[in-house]
């Protein structure tokens, strides 16, 4: 649950090379169609990394039907970022079992290196028929990892008109969720505690659903080029807080972790930290336009999201990739730009005496986190793939991608800034007919 963010990253990057890749020869109807790939992930600093192996296989099926199945499998270990910011001062944090501690050297950014975890997600989709100008696609998954399960379906209809040159579709999916986290679910605003000296939890488990509509359509412009808009709106309910990620509470007369009256560790056992709240319902909506090129002998492909929610996160996100000929092979550049604005309740920390009464520790605010992920944020990404048959029924491919993340705080105090982050993504994948 703590990465589900870059897992989402993940399992797309895969998904879409996956999806992308077609060997050099068309399928006949009794041929499945084979992508494999396998995923390293790694940031820098000894936080996250990743190794995440994935296969595709479909095949045309008689009556106008098709069966497309994916397994991806993934193990993720490293230090990820607690939530807390760095300080002139040491920090020390209790593990989210409560028996045991960590500690942050000054200047630091507070991350827990007991993280550990690894996922086995299943999918199928079944595409039938309805007469020569639509069809309808089933679609199921299931995710399992150490403390998270994901159940879900969906069901997508299409139908084409203007001689097939235009397709309108419509989709719903639904998925439900269920987090059990080491130690259980925190109390919201609740402070650490001491290691030994008890939890502050509310249950073993919680859950939330999601539920997405999209509708879209795919214009053939001529014979070199097509395009396609999509318009997808949701809503997410229920338990959405990151049960591992925590809010710094500060003394404003020097801007270090508090450590006075509710916060005197010393006596009450309370570190300066509380647990995030986040609302328990987060509306959204996406536009997504993508174009493809092709020109002699190249392609260009060019998309653009705009994303949008509730909770005041607004996102754009420009790719672009070109893939170059080269004969028997082909090169592929990738230039992916992410821009995001902060979420409302975002904030880099809680002041003692303005957020948190000092003698009995309630915050003021309603919502309230400093997870990185929900602040204001650039993201780049640079890649190369490289591909080239093996036969008439087969592909090899290999793809490097550099990312690097800004994170903008506002206006905080010289040295307790979120660290930048630098990621490297090296996939292979190999593509068969069978």
């Amino acid at each position: 649950m703590q990465l589900k963010n870059i897992r989402k990253q993940m399992s797309l990057a895969t998904c879409a090379l996956l999806q992308a890749a077609s060997p050099a020869v068309n399928a006949e109807e009794s041929d499945w169609e084979i992508d494999t790939a396998i995923l390293f992930y790694s940031e820098d600093n000894g936080r996250v990394s990743a190794i995440e192996p994935a296969i595709y296989a479909g095949r045309e099926l008689a009556d106008d039907q098709r069966i497309d199945l994916r397994l991806v499998v993934d193990a993720l270990t490293g230090a990820t970022p607690n939530g807390a910011h760095p300080s002139a001062v040491s920090q020390t944090f209790t593990t989210p079992s409560g028996g045991s501690t960590y500690t942050e050297a000054p200047g630091e950014l507070p991350l827990d290196d007991t993280f550990r975890d690894s996922r086995v997600a299943i999918g199928a989709d079944w595409e039938v028929g309805l007469d020569r100008f639509s069809r309808v696609t089933w679609g199921g998954n299931l995710s399992k990892e150490y403390d998270y399960l994901s159940l879900g379906g969906s069901a997508t209809y299409a139908r084409d008109f203007n001689d097939r040159n235009t397709t309108f579709t419509t989709a719903f999916a639904f998925n439900n969720d269920t987090i059990e986290p080491e130690g259980g679910i925190p109390s919201v605003f609740q402070p650490m505690r001491v290691a030994g000296s008890g939890l502050n939890r509310e249950g073993a488990d919680d859950d939330k659903t999601i539920t997405d509509f999209m509708l879209g359509v795919t214009q053939v412009i001529s014979r070199e080029t097509i395009m396609q808009l999509n318009f997808s709106f949701g809503q997410i309910d229920g338990y959405q807080n990151d049960p591992f990620k925590i809010v710094t509470v500060v003394d404003p007369a020097d801007g270090l972790p508090a450590g006075s009256g509710f916060f005197d560790t010393a006596s009450t056992g309370n570190l300066p930290y509380v647990y995030e709240r986040r609302p328990d319902t987060r509306d959204r909506s996406v536009i997504y336009f993508k174009t493809v090129h092709h020109f002699e002998e190249d392609t260009i492909n060019f998309s653009y999201r705009y994303y949008n929610d509730d909770w005041e996160v607004t996102s754009h996100t420009l790719d672009l990739r070109y893939r170059y000929e080269l004969g028997n092979s082909y090169l592929q550049p990738h230039v992916r730009f992410y821009r995001q604005d902060a979420a409302e309740f975002y904030t880099h920390d809680l002041t003692l005496g303005t957020d948190v009464d000092p003698v009995s520790g309630a915050v003021s605010r309603d919502y309230a986190t400093s997870d990185y992920r929900l602040a204001e944020s650039e993201t780049l990404t640079l890649g190369l793939k490289y591909g080239m048959p093996l036969g008439n029924d087969s592909e090899l491919s290999i793809r490097g991608e550099v990312i690097t993340q800004s994170v903008n705080d506002g206006s905080v105090r010289p040295g307790e800034e979120t660290a930048d982050l630098d990621a490297f993504v090296l996939q292979l994948n190999y593509s068969l007919l069978w």
